[in-house]
């Protein structure tokens, strides 16, 4: 299904299940305070990088609830890096396809059943006011339902059944809201977990690749790049995944690339086998033997990750490679505009994020299911000169030793 398509159906069947679901729910069970989770589910479904973002709140976990099983519900095309980051065991990550309605509808079954075998007793639901996030939450039976709620903000409507609702706040990094999730269990405050917040401390995981991984990918790069063991590897993201409307122009990454070949950098464009043409482009664009189109070169995340190894920057739009790098010791280029990185930035200090706000961004947000209103032309880019990522991409390669 695609986002258009995902979206109408959570609006409209979604609205409808959560009313239905509420009929038959309670805010305010008594439950004996005394009594710690045992059997933890965290929903958090579409975004892949927000799992990078989600550490601290599996650190908040485990310090609080030290001797509670914790599973996770996410899409399927996530699990990979879920696999990888190593938060829970792999027995215990439920997956959802909602590639089809058919699909949907038996994972929804089967996820629903599973749940009840389970016997959680915490849900907490890390969606967006996604409603698909919160109808799960009910249907696991979990006695406390953990998730965001408007409150007195109008809309967004996700039923009456969470009982542990944490407002909101669009003002506050990602990281430190799903903390504040694990914080509200407990908590008898109105509105739940009210805490001071900060990002300084938290950093993000790290992943160990072998050597043995970053020798064979080495080795796969020079046959693509056959005289680029004297360059320092750039890498360059210009998709722009499901939101397109976040993507640098590429025309400037067109000029931005061959400003990089001129200074003796080696280049390789990643992507999906989907964002080929876009490579292409660039690649014709530069015309040169160290710029090589390597979109589907990397047939898995950890993969990716591996490649990260081995090169010296990746410059990349607002998305899941932005926040995969930030595992790695690769240095990190990131470009934001419709999205904010108050928000969703990266909390890697080898990040430069680049972001122009304009009166109008960010317009992707909670409060329109990332549904932008903007007609295409994304200025708040656009006004990113190429000269000025230029100049900061050499002065990070050249402050690293060789």
């Amino acid at each position: 299904m695609n986002i258009t398509f995902q979206r109408r159906i959570d609006r409209i069947a979604g609205s409808l299940l959560c009313r239905f679901f509420s009929l038959f729910s309670y805010r305010k069970e008594t439950i004996d305070p005394s009594l710690k989770p045992k059997r933890i589910l965290i929903i958090l479904l579409s975004e892949m990088g927000s799992w990078v973002l989600a550490y601290a709140m599996f650190q908040r976990i485990e310090k609080l609830y030290p001797n509670a099983s914790i599973s996770v519900l996410l899409f399927k095309k996530n699990k990979e890096i879920v696999d990888i980051l190593g938060y829970v065991p792999k027995e215990n990550i439920i997956t959802l396809d909602p590639s089809s309605i058919s699909t949907l509808l038996a994972d929804t079954i089967r996820i629903g059943l599973k749940m009840r075998q389970t016997r959680f007793d915490t849900v907490i639901d890390c969606e967006l006011f996604h409603r698909i996030g919160s109808i799960f939450s009910f249907l696991s039976g979990a006695a406390i339902r953990v998730g965001f709620h408007p409150h007195t903000q109008e809309g967004l409507y996700q039923g009456s059944f969470i009982n542990r609702p944490v407002m909101y706040n669009p003002y506050q990094h990602i990281s430190q809201q799903f903390v504040t999730l694990v914080d509200a269990i407990d908590s008898s405050t109105v509105p739940k977990a009210k805490r001071l917040v900060s990002v300084r401390g938290i950093n993000p995981p790290k992943v160990a690749i072998e050597k043995s991984e970053i020798y064979a990918m080495r080795q796969r790069l020079n046959q693509r790049l056959i005289n680029w063991s004297d360059n320092k590897l750039v890498l360059i993201y210009p998709g722009g995944g499901l939101l397109p409307i976040r993507a640098w122009p590429l025309e400037y990454f067109c000029r931005l690339s061959s400003m990089l070949i001129q200074s003796g950098y080696a280049l390789g464009i990643i992507g999906l086998s989907e964002d080929k043409a876009i490579a292409d482009t660039i690649v014709s664009f530069c015309n040169h033997s160290n710029c090589v189109n390597l979109t589907g070169f990397t047939k898995s995340i950890r993969e990716l990750i591996t490649l990260f190894h081995i090169a010296s920057l990746l410059i990349t739009n607002d998305g899941g490679p932005g926040q995969f790098a930030t595992v790695t010791p690769i240095p990190t280029i990131v470009f934001f505009g419709p999205e904010t990185p108050l928000l969703y930035g990266s909390l890697d200090k080898k990040t430069t994020v680049f972001h122009k706000p304009l009166s109008c961004s960010p317009c992707l947000t909670a409060y329109n299911h990332r549904n932008s209103p903007c007609d295409g032309d994304n200025l708040c880019l656009k006004i990113i000169k190429v000269e000025d990522v230029f100049k900061r991409a050499q002065q990070v390669l050249k402050s690293q030793t060789p």
